[in-house]
């Protein structure tokens, strides 16, 4: 990573450096080290509002998310999971073994007693090292996958956007889908809609959580009571059958309650 001098900074910046100095001790410069090792710079700045409204559509879109894809639109795109890509995969199984070779170098410190001994934790340094870059670099992955979603979404231009208002805290009371859930970035993915349905000038709807989307059906409303997790297709005496999570997101768009956030 290239480093600059104050003076080089200064200049890229086009202020003295008395200027960054004084910037330093008013708290409009901040510098930060993240757990990659990486040093960043971040100046506050004052920006005019400028006005960004779209030139919308007359027709709204619902986004559906789950765990098996990430996302299940009303038009019918699917976001997949992140999550079960090769790239992904491949780095949580890294992150495994270095989190492994972490524990048993902990173990064999503990064992020899040697923790006040500053030579003897220099491998264990580079090993937690290794683990945050690593966590880091996941976490960062998942971001900015959930960041071009809302961006794919937006440029789609829609009156309105619906999502469902999902009990994540409940969610993550199941043992069996609890780190599954938390991969999956909801929160920030709804913050960063907000922001930029907001931004735009796109009414952001928010259906209740108890609405059944899921059991409903989209062509005649008929609710099927006994639908397991497990039923991935969705399939009414009417002849309806679809993507359970496709049908869900059509009934989100058909839903009349329901709370705007912007």
């Amino acid at each position: 990573m290239k480093q600059y001098k104050p003076k080089e900074f200064s200049e890229m910046l086009n202020v003295s450096v008395k200027t960054l100095q004084r910037w330093d001790n008013q708290g409009v410069l901040t510098a930060y080290r993240n757990p990659k090792g990486r040093y960043f710079v971040s100046v506050l700045c004052e920006l005019e509002e400028m006005a960004t409204k779209l030139a919308l559509n007359k027709i709204g879109l619902v986004i559906d998310l789950g765990v098996k894809d990430f996302a299940t639109r009303s038009d019918g795109i699917v976001h997949e999971n992140i999550n079960k890509t090769i790239k992904v995969k491949k780095i949580e199984r890294r992150l495994k073994r270095e989190q492994r070779s972490l524990a048993r170098k902990f173990e064999n410190l503990k064992k020899r007693g040697e923790k006040s001994v500053t030579n003897k934790r220099v491998n264990i340094d580079k090993n937690v090292l290794r683990v945050q870059k690593l966590h880091a670099r996941l976490a960062n992955i998942r971001i900015e996958y959930v960041k071009s979603i809302v961006t794919s979404v937006v440029k789609t231009k829609p009156t309105f956007i619906t999502v469902e208002d999902l009990n994540v805290k409940g969610m993550m009371k199941n043992k069996h889908l609890s780190k599954t859930i938390a991969k999956q970035s909801f929160f920030t993915f709804k913050t960063w809609l907000l922001t930029k349905c907001e931004e735009y000038g796109i009414e952001l709807r928010q259906v209740d959580r108890f609405y059944p989307s899921s059991k409903l059906c989209s062509c005649c409303s008929q609710k099927k009571a006994d639908l397991k997790l497990s039923d991935r297709v969705y399939t009414c005496e009417c002849g309806n059958v679809m993507d359970r999570d496709l049908n869900a997101a059509i009934n989100l768009l058909q839903a009349k309650e329901y709370t705007i956030l912007t």
